[in-house]
């Protein structure tokens, strides 16, 4: 176990690298984040007047929103890494060596992780100065963050697999692209559930990124509902050690395929 441990955490030093050598691809996926908690945030202020939104911020309503959704759409292109080491051979090099299979895959995850953690607090924090308030304190922004951090996992996990299958650019984008716009609005990121369609809010219940805004708002609330947060986060959790173990054994049956 401590070889396994060791191995991954080396295959994620590697992966770090790679972010800290691009210090602009850092501030460019947060561009996205500002837009949506500045200027989304703005236009649609006044929302919070319907009800159903428990603050009389839409701000405050709208980061953890935003801090999900941001985990979502990075660890979405996880694959595409996969796929570059793939075309350039850099893993098939990899399989020649006693490294662990599993530390192969989950180095990435772990990196992707780790990079997902930071992006989140950096966006509570742009919150923060925007005005938005945390009654749950730093328990509350460290669930949201969990939260976030366990999302991101399922999805960089399913995208590493994505790529080992169809070892294709172009399916991966499409396949995101399809999938990342109805995650989203069929969720509570923007709107309260109870001004949601009736559909809606039942598709949402089996939406693991409104799993992560429900276990991370009630969090950061004042009076948090801790029974909603473990129900989430344990169904967020279980996904992800499913997510992990089908990323292994695609790597396997790639592995094969070599």
């Amino acid at each position: 176990m401590s070889t396994a441990v060791s191995q991954t955490w080396y295959m994620t030093q590697r992966q770090l690298m790679v972010f800290v050598r691009q210090p602009a691809f850092a501030v460019i996926t947060l561009i996205q984040p500002v837009i949506w908690l500045f200027l989304f945030g703005s236009l649609f202020r006044h929302v919070v007047e319907l009800g159903g939104f428990g603050t009389t911020s839409y701000l405050d309503y709208l980061v953890p929103g935003v801090v999900v959704m941001s985990a979502l759409s990075s660890n979405m292109w996880a694959g595409m890494t996969t796929l570059d080491e793939i075309q350039r051979g850099t893993l098939d090099r990899f399989l020649t060596t006693p490294v662990s299979r599993a530390a192969l895959m989950n180095g990435n995850v772990v990196n992707n992780g780790l990079v997902t953690a930071l992006q989140s607090v950096v966006i509570v924090l742009l919150g923060l100065l925007g005005g938005a308030d945390y009654p749950g304190g730093i328990a509350g922004v460290a669930v949201l963050v969990l939260a976030s951090v366990l999302l991101g996992t399922v999805f960089g996990a399913f995208s590493n697999a994505l790529g080992m299958l169809v070892r294709e650019r172009e399916s991966i984008i499409g396949i995101n692209t399809f999938l990342l716009l109805p995650l989203t609005f069929l969720s509570s990121a923007f709107m309260a559930p109870s001004q949601m369609p009736s559909w809606i809010r039942h598709v949402a219940d089996f939406n693991p990124l409104n799993w992560a805004m429900v276990a991370g708002r009630s969090a950061l609330s004042e009076n948090p509902d801790w029974g909603a947060v473990l129900v989430r986060g344990g169904a967020l959790l279980g996904l992800a050690v499913v997510a992990v173990w089908l990323s292994i054994r695609t790597f396997r049956s790639y592995q094969r395929s070599v």
